[in-house]
């Protein structure tokens, strides 16, 4: 069976004409006499399409396209396109009918073939502005919300309903993608969020904030019992599943700490929620990890915790980064200023090996200045995700980068620009000159650094 449309009209010949074309070139058809009855349908049912006549009595198809707008957004659902049947032609009617949302009409009497076009063209249209937003807002690899699409659908969940708000950390992950490799993290990632939608409610909303962040919203009924049992859970599951992907000798200690608040019970606001939630996850992972602790009114802010904020444990637990990107460091020039200095006398007063490294990108002289102003910017993109977390980079012009690798011997300087020109041209980017000049760096020669050719790459 083809697409779903629902026709709605008062006149009942209009309906099984509509029908018998549709069903004659494959449409599921649904049909109704009125608005509140469309109204009632929509509750349990999502066609593709619906064809809805303006001219009914007690509701007209504009207060049934407004009311079915405002049901879709209190339910949190996708919009349906409609297409309006009307006799009326005048402009008057089509500014409203758009105003409202109306996808097109269909002029009365209509042409079977005129009929079809438009219809196959509302749903056509409809299916690209979804697979849109849903690139928009869907992370890729775990199907969740990205960061900005959960902050703000959680946001107003906040603020609506009553529930319980969750960030979820996975413990031990980074090494996961250094002893196995960033695929079999990606399986990783992929497997949790497959087994959270299990553990948790159909309606709950997940979004991952983090490479390996989670915020969630579940609505109902939760306390600290409640929540333990969920954890308890989810670690199980993890580390099931992390032993089936990684096999039964796998000793990383993978699993996940948990820290929640409930809603509205402790605030409706978000941003304040979120401080609530991430100040319980802390306190997790301080403990051991692996758990879940639960806002509670007697947990107060940082200034009467004094426990908390006066160990060493406690500010390291802030200052530390709980998602460490794998890649280099990219800065600022200003920022990059001050780091630099730094590290230069680090290497003088503790005889640490490093060399600057200068990546100069020339225009191909069949690339436009804006292609080539994008492609550097991909360069950059590029070269932060292929370096060492120990490197530190810069953007020092539009098309040159300088970098800094830490603690490298010199015979490894060519060994890492050959790699990144090689995985540069196999990731099917555009072909650019890229010529290469190095400065070696080490505690006998600060102050005087060892210059070395320079090489250019084509």
């Amino acid at each position: 069976m083809g697409n779903w449309v629902a026709v709605v009209d008062d006149d009942v010949l209009n309906l099984k004409m509509a029908g018998q074309i549709l069903s004659k070139h494959n449409f599921r058809v649904s049909a109704m006499k009125s608005g509140e009855a469309l109204l009632s349908f929509i509750k349990d049912n999502l066609p593709d399409l619906i064809l809805l006549d303006i001219a009914m009595p007690d509701m007209d198809g504009f207060e049934t396209l407004r009311r079915l707008r405002e049901q879709e957004r209190q339910e949190h659902r996708p919009e349906i396109p409609v297409v309006f049947l009307t006799a009326d032609e005048s402009l008057d009617t089509e500014s409203k009918g758009f105003e409202l949302g109306v996808s097109d009409f269909i002029r009365k009497p209509f042409y079977p073939e005129v009929l079809l076009k438009r219809i196959d063209k509302a749903i056509s249209q409809q299916k690209r502005l979804n697979r849109f937003e849903e690139e928009a807002t869907i992370d890729k690899l775990t199907g969740f919300l990205n960061k900005a699409a959960s902050e703000e659908r959680i946001s107003e969940l906040c603020r609506t309903s009553k529930g319980c708000m969750m960030i979820v950390d996975l413990d031990s992950f980074k090494l996961v993608n250094d002893i196995y490799g960033h695929d079999m993290g990606d399986r990783v990632l992929t497997s949790f969020a497959e087994q959270m939608r299990l553990l948790l409610p159909d309606n709950a909303c997940f979004g991952r904030v983090g490479g390996d962040e989670f915020l969630v919203f579940a609505e109902g009924e939760y306390d600290l019992q409640a929540l333990t049992e969920l954890a308890n859970d989810i670690n199980a599951r993890i580390t099931a599943q992390a032993e089936m992907l990684m096999g039964s000798g796998m000793q990383i200690p993978l699993g996940a700490s948990l820290g929640a608040v409930l809603v509205p019970e402790h605030g409706t606001d978000y941003a304040e929620l979120y401080r609530k939630a991430d100040r319980e996850l802390y306190i997790v992972k301080r403990g051991g990890k692996h758990g879940c602790s639960l806002y509670k009114v007697s947990d107060t802010d940082s200034s009467d915790r004094v426990d908390d904020s006066t160990t060493i444990r406690s500010i390291s637990m802030i200052l530390n980064e709980r998602n460490i990107p794998d890649c280099a460091l990219w800065l600022e020039k200003s920022e990059f200023l001050y780091v630099y200095r730094f590290l230069l006398r680090y290497i003088n007063n503790y005889s640490i090996t490093a060399c600057k490294m200068l990546l100069t990108l020339t225009k191909p002289t069949d690339m436009d200045a804006d292609s080539f102003d994008v492609c550097c910017s991909d360069f950059g993109e590029f070269l932060k995700n292929s370096l060492r977390k120990s490197d530190i980079m810069m953007r020092s012009c539009q098309n040159q980068y300088f970098v800094l690798l830490m603690e490298i011997e010199d015979k490894d300087v060519e060994v890492v620009y050959t790699r990144l020109i090689e995985e540069w041209n196999f990731g099917n980017n555009p072909r650019l000159l890229i010529s290469q000049e190095t400065e070696f760096l080490s505690s006998a020669e600060y102050g005087s650094d060892d210059r070395r050719s320079s090489r250019v790459n084509r």
